[in-house]
């Protein structure tokens, strides 16, 4: 007798869904060819390798504040950040405030006056700001930005092509501060990569990585100079520089039928190709697309056929709140189980399980590869007692019931094992915020 487990990965294969779908060395050899042709400047890639621009290298000034902001999907942060003689950061004066442009359309003299207005009781204190600034941006040589587009639902009018720095600095002369100011734009997988850095000064890594798994995902990394041969300025000189990946447009991945079926329903169809496979704003999309084919398939009762009916939409946390407690009625998955008698119950229950165990599993080795491409790319990492610094940020790494053991597994199995490179992942306190002041201060 088939098993409910064999009947799931039968169908999973059927439609391309299946973890084992995925050849693990020919994925990594794809992407970084993919990184490779973006560093060039070749167009045949889905990788954009921004230039950020931004050095991870020298000494942290000490007892030298920078102002800090952080431009986020919700909130505006801003504080002060001065790092002691042991290099530890302190935050002083950090205010939470509304982002502009989330609670009504603004002008684009409105977005940056309500900033001025923000950075009014800190202005003083430094000369110096970093600024993370976590929206599409095109980040230039001297290190401020152009804006590609506002998302997150923030709406500002004539905004596109705007050099935010610039622009914030004209309008704080214009409110009266003539003090000379200079800014670091960057964005929040950088911030989360210095960030990581200044959390362990006395480790020994070899190189360092940041990693974005919540909501979406993105991935940067340090390149030496020599290899950013779309920059000829950077390619001609010597040191290294922060590379902005931009992976969760990463578009080579090994998609399977579901993943297209889904794709065509999200409010950009054929972008963001690598994010919708593995991060949380797409993962319970994904899921009851992959719940809805297997309803199809014949793999439900016809009691929970009906109440699937009636989910229109699965977000992230609600299959982790069934992964914990599968049979309570306070879950939606485990109140659409809980109908039929006590055996077709159970078997949708696992039938449930062992989709989502999949399909998260399946995440788990996408970001293996995407981690162990960067790190083969670099050439670092082969020394055990120097391992790659992974700063990872994000709730679908962190509180994901599921995906954290299966991402270790394949860092063993195949990073270390089979590959012989080696990483390990650090989660710091106010990462972002740190990183920003670090940037503020070293470039």
């Amino acid at each position: 007798m088939i098993s409910i487990r064999e009947k799931v990965d039968a169908f999973l294969k059927k439609y391309g869904m299946h973890y084992s779908n995925i050849d693990i060395n020919e994925s990594i050899d794809t992407f970084i060819e993919d990184m490779e042709k973006g560093l060039n400047g070749e167009e045949d890639t889905t990788l954009k390798m921004l230039c950020t621009y931004i050095s991870s290298e020298g000494d942290i000034p000490v007892n030298e504040p920078v102002i800090v902001m952080d431009a986020g999907g919700t909130n505006f942060r801003a504080a002060v950040v001065t790092f002691d003689d042991n290099k530890k950061a302190i935050i002083e004066d950090f205010k939470v405030y509304d982002m502009p442009g989330t609670k009504g359309e603004l002008s684009k003299e409105e977005f940056f006056n309500t900033i001025v207005e923000y950075l009014k009781p800190i202005i003083h204190k430094s000369s110096k700001i970093g600024f993370c600034f976590s929206y599409p941006t095109e980040i230039l040589p001297n290190k401020d930005g152009k804006l590609i587009r506002f998302n997150k639902e923030v709406k500002v009018r004539d905004m596109i092509g705007e050099e935010i720095g610039a622009a914030l600095l004209k309008a704080l002369k214009e409110k009266g501060y003539v003090d000379d100011k200079h800014i670091v734009l960057l964005n929040d997988t950088v911030a989360t990569l210095l960030g990581g850095k200044a959390e362990c000064p006395d480790r020994n890594f070899e190189s360092y990585i940041g990693f974005i798994l919540g909501t979406g995902t993105n991935t940067c990394y340090i390149e030496e100079n020599t290899n950013i041969k779309k920059s000829k300025k950077l390619a001609q000189s010597e040191g290294s520089t922060i590379i902005n990946i931009e992976s969760g447009g990463y578009g080579k991945a090994a998609r399977g039928n579901i993943d297209a079926i889904f794709d065509k329903t999200t409010t950009d169809p054929g972008n963001q190709k690598f994010e919708k496979m593995i991060s949380g704003a797409y993962q319970g999309g994904l899921i009851l697309e992959v719940i809805r084919k297997a309803v199809d398939e014949g793999l439900f009762s016809s009691a929970f056929k009906e109440n699937i009916k009636n989910v229109e939409n699965l977000s992230s946390k609600e299959i982790s709140d069934f992964c914990y407690y599968p049979y309570s009625n306070d879950t939606l998955l485990g109140k659409c189980s809980n109908s039929g008698s006590i055996d077709e119950s159970n078997n949708d229950k696992q039938t449930l399980y062992y989709i989502i165990d999949a399909i998260i599993e399946r995440s788990a080795k996408l970001v293996a590869i995407n981690l162990a491409s960067v790190i083969l790319k670099t050439g670092k990492g082969k020394n055990p007692c120097s391992p790659v610094c992974v700063t990872a940020e994000g709730s679908t790494f962190y509180k994901s019931k599921l995906f954290r053991g299966k991402l270790d597994y394949y860092v063993k199995e195949y990073l270390n094992d089979k590959m012989g490179i080696y990483c390990e992942f650090i989660k710091a306190e106010n990462a972002t915020l740190i990183g920003t002041a670090i940037a503020g201060l070293l470039n």
